[in-house]
């Protein structure tokens, strides 16, 4: 069953049914399930799927050859060549002005590499057929990079032919809840898968869910054979050219450096170079660049792990390596376990903001807000650092959020805290939201009553 992307299969429906010329740029990280969503949309159309590949020019045309031959011949190793890319283009472009035809060229970034007039020749047919063309046209790419400048970008030669643009993002945890809708799962398992997939599709079909948790993550994980256990090595190593630098990157900042000149410290670089190490990763989806909720180029600017999966992965299996290629996965796993809760809390927040943000849509949170994001800095008070997990606001309101993963009820003291932090801020009206694994002591639901702009959210009401 295909779980997920309805908004984008909606859109790319409504292009479609359009019946005119399109153009959708397509792209987002390896494994986010770009080339599912192509397949899922072209399955009941007529359509040239073709997948560049990291070759050379003449094996590239050969099999796009192969692919529009396709379309109407019998699958044939034997199919014709095309003598260049330009009759290629001139077939499918042909085709297209008689009826409605989709062209999807998946890992566009391999075919323009092998061929680097390409971009430049599609930009010259969709100029000449795009007022008469039925063609709908898919480029679609993993490379976040090229695929943000050399096609979208204001330099690239296909800057303003794109009719419509789709950055896929991992799954929220609203979708991996249907994604294992009737399983076995609990809803604290699902959670923890969350955190441990980050929400990546692939790596959520992984999961088996004839197995527990525990027992997915050995297979997965902490067995050599396991898919998950060579994963972020594997990736590292076809987007980055010095793998082993971009590799003790990470780890230092799944070990808790966040700022530039602690990052380079650890790893040995100067900060200029490290800089660049970490805007590749910001580039392919690892890393991200975060500042205290509001304030811009700030100072404390600190850079964060954006996939869980790679913050679990650099947290744990490096130095359990040593027990996993000696087949001990009971007691890495041994090793794990107790710090999985703590390991939790920044997926929780990520899953409180999600709903948050879905009951804003909804209309159902005391403000509408525009924005939402972490805040961290120095109470001038107390002269201690100090931090909001989620405040979102209008600017003219705000929602200040806590969020505890626990196996402990919350108390009172953590309302309190939150109330006394959101004074460092100036607001005409503040509500407090506190989200719980483990629910609320009697005090805490009593003061929220009397406060009354208080909204206490447990993980079972989620």
């Amino acid at each position: 069953m295909f779980i997920g992307r309805e908004r984008e299969l909606s859109e790319l429906s409504r292009l479609y049914g359009a019946g005119k010329f399109q153009c959708a740029v397509m792209y987002g990280r390896r494994r986010v399930g770009k080339t599912a969503l192509i397949n899922e949309f072209i399955k009941d159309k007529e359509a040239v799927y073709f997948t560049g590949q990291e070759t050379n020019a003449k094996e590239n045309l050969s099999l796009l050859s192969q692919s529009i031959f396709a379309l109407s011949n019998d699958f044939s190793q034997t199919a014709p060549v095309f003598s260049g890319y330009k009759e290629a283009l001139d077939a499918i472009f042909t085709l297209g002005e008689r009826r409605r035809v989709i062209l999807a060229i998946d890992e566009y970034p391999y075919l323009a590499a092998s061929y680097k007039g390409f971009s430049s020749l599609l930009q010259t047919y969709i100029d000449k057929y795009k007022e008469s063309s039925k063609l709908f046209i898919i480029l679609c790419g993993s490379s976040l990079s090229f695929m943000e400048n050399q096609i979208l970008g204001y330099k690239s030669p296909l800057f303003g032919r794109r009719t419509a643009q789709f950055k896929l993002l991992p799954f929220e945890f609203a979708q991996t809840k249907q994604y294992f809708a009737g399983s076995r799962f609990s809803p604290f398992d699902v959670a923890l898968l969350y955190g441990l997939t980050g929400g990546i599709p692939l790596y959520l079909s992984l999961i088996d869910d004839a197995l527990s948790v525990e027992e997915n993550i050995k297979f997965n994980f902490l067995q050599t054979s396991g898919y998950l256990f060579e994963e972020p090595g594997n990736l590292i190593k076809q987007e980055c050219r010095e793998p082993a630098q971009y590799n003790a990157i990470i780890k230092a900042i799944a070990g808790g450096a966040s700022r530039l000149s602690e990052i380079a410290g650890k790893v040995g670089l100067e900060t200029a170079l490290c800089s660049t190490y970490i805007t590749k990763l910001i580039s392919i989806g690892i890393v991200k660049k975060e500042h205290p909720f509001r304030e811009g180029l700030s100072r404390r600017t600190i850079y964060v792990l954006e996939d869980s999966m790679f913050q679990f992965w650099y947290r744990f299996i490096p130095e359990l390596t040593p027990l996993i290629q000696r087949g001990e996965a009971e007691m890495a796993y041994a090793a794990i376990e107790p710090q999985c809760s703590a390991y939790m809390g920044s997926v929780f927040e990520e899953i409180c903001k999600q709903y948050l943000w879905r009951q804003n849509i909804a209309k159902k949170t005391p403000m509408l807000f525009t924005d939402a994001g972490r805040w961290w800095g120095t109470d001038p008070k107390k002269k201690a650092e100090c931090e909001v997990d989620i405040i979102a606001d209008n600017k003219e309101d705000a929602i200040f959020a806590e969020c505890k993963w626990t196996t402990d009820s919350v108390n009172v003291d953590v309302l309190d805290t939150l109330a006394e932090r959101s004074a460092l801020f100036h607001y005409r009206k503040k509500y407090y939201y506190l989200f719980a694994k483990s629910g609320f002591t009697p005090a805490v639901k009593e003061k929220a009553i009397a406060m009354g702009n208080v909204t206490l959210v447990s993980f079972e009401d989620m």
